[in-house]
């Protein structure tokens, strides 16, 4: 009954999208790209008739992305461009191709700190934020693994190795959400450059991230190579489940869940859901963390996707987060405690509907092996 009624959500929420930005974003890829990993699991073609109706909107006949600027530097751009690659090996129209080579491009321009990781965006200079590690290193993967590139590859783990090296907290086991290099912006420790806080969905956009690099690496060929991903994995997994709630759901702001006004939040516990029974799939993680995934995605089931007026609604999506850049805007994005949890609190978000489709298909594949 409640996988009905998830498929239900999902079938109204796929009906109903509208494009989030006139502009190519990621917030669509969130969509896109959970709607892939529902297609690869149940070979549902309404799934790609999703993401092929929508990239022939975004995409001409050439290959050119519409409504994208290059120079902007954003590195959330990349994101959508994953399912380029699932849209050529079913159609196999060289405009998808094209398409992925324009993505390609767009890393290859694209600046990058004194230690070789791209920065989050051009207006936010010299700073990485884990929320990028998502945004591009999944789909810079899959392209250095199809073209058999162990350089990209290396380059990738150098990104995440430095992350591990600038942002990881020995003391509590978790990743701070940002890095500035030049140790000046409002947020940033003046002696590391970290940022304060330890916000559940940078975390959960990070364990996304090593998840859907370590399955996209050829094992025959760069197994080496996959193994130091894995480790990066595992320990950054043995971090997160020590924080997760009773309930099965993980706090706004990480270690402080019992600070007034702090609140179980349902994206980040998606995400991690999602990469607890992926990383068991893969068989990464053992039973114990399967376990975990599979209560946090049952919590939110139960209580989170909840009938207003006749429509199921995914509630508790912190809607957005972020630092400040060269300016401040929407206040002062400070990476205190007290900015994370004053965001807006909404439904239906693409960064909590994506992760949703994500861990269903997890869900799926864990019925078609006889574990649910």
């Amino acid at each position: 009954m409640k996988n009905l009624e998830v498929e239900n959500y999902i079938e109204s929420y796929l009906k109903n999208y509208k494009d989030y930005k006139s502009e190519w974003n990621y917030e669509d890829g969130c969509i896109l790209i959970g709607a892939e990993a529902l297609y690869k699991a149940s070979k549902k073609n309404n799934y790609l008739k999703f993401i092929l109706d929508y990239l022939d909107r975004r995409v001409d006949e050439n290959g050119v992305i519409l409504e994208l600027n290059p120079v902007e530097y954003n590195i959330d751009n990349i994101n959508s461009g994953r399912v380029l690659f699932t849209a050529y090996d079913e159609t196999k129209n060289e405009k998808y191709k094209h398409a992925i080579e324009n993505i390609k491009y767009l890393l290859k321009i694209h600046p990058r700190t004194s230690e070789g990781n791209f920065w989050h965006k051009g207006r936010y200079p010299h700073q990485v934020w884990l929320d990028g590690l998502y945004m591009a290193q999944p789909f810079y993967a899959i392209y250095s693994n199809e073209n058999s590139d162990k350089y990209g590859l290396e380059d990738i783990l150098n990104q995440f190795k430095n992350v591990r090296k600038n942002l990881f907290c020995e003391d509590k086991k978790l990743y701070f959400h940002g890095f500035d290099e030049t140790r000046t912006m409002n947020w940033a420790d003046k002696v590391t450059g970290k940022s304060s806080n330890f916000w559940a969905r940078a975390i959960g956009w990070y364990a996304m991230a090593l998840v859907d690099v370590i399955d996209n690496i050829d094992e025959s060929l760069f197994k080496n190579l996959k193994d130091e991903f894995i480790k990066l994995y595992i320990e950054l997994m043995e971090g997160i489940i020590q924080y997760q709630d009773q309930s099965g759901l993980w706090y706004q702001v990480m270690t402080l869940e019992n600070k007034k006004g702090n609140y179980l939040e349902t994206s980040a516990t998606l995400m991690f859901a999602y990469s607890l029974l992926k990383g068991n799939r893969l068989n990464i993680l053992d039973k114990s963390y399967l376990d975990k995934g599979k209560k946090a995605y049952e919590a939110i089931i139960e209580n989170n996707l909840i009938e207003n007026n006749g429509k199921l609604e995914l509630k508790n999506i912190c809607i957005m987060a972020g630092l400040n850049g060269l300016i401040p805007f929407n206040g002062d994005r400070n990476g205190s405690f007290e900015y994370y949890i004053s965001e807006k609190i909404g439904v239906d978000d693409p960064k909590g509907v994506g992760p949703l489709f994500k861990a269903y298909s997890e869900i799926i594949l864990l019925e078609d092996r006889g574990g649910y």
